[in-house]
């Protein structure tokens, strides 16, 4: 009972190994195409997030402003019209 106690604590022993060992392989290759992924965007030459963002605000406010500037255009042409 004893030996057969013993290789099930080595066989568990070994399967808590190979979860470790396959764990770190996932970590490795996750890593490996997170930088593939990395280097191929950057390459591509695309914006970021944060830089999407920020000419997406600067657009919106020149509309605003253009709408604004219509605005006044057109009141100005009502007041020397009329």
């Amino acid at each position: 009972m004893q030996s057969r106690n013993r290789i099930l604590d080595d066989v568990s022993q070994l399967m808590t190994n190979a979860m470790g060992v396959a764990q770190g392989a996932r970590s490795e290759a996750e890593n490996a195409v997170k930088n593939l992924m990395d280097r191929w965007l950057a390459d591509r030459d695309f914006v970021t997030r944060e830089e999407f963002d920020a000419v997406r605000a600067m657009a919106q406010k020149a509309r605003e402003e253009n709408a604004s500037l219509e605005a006044r255009i057109v009141a100005l042409e009502a007041k020397h019209s009329g």
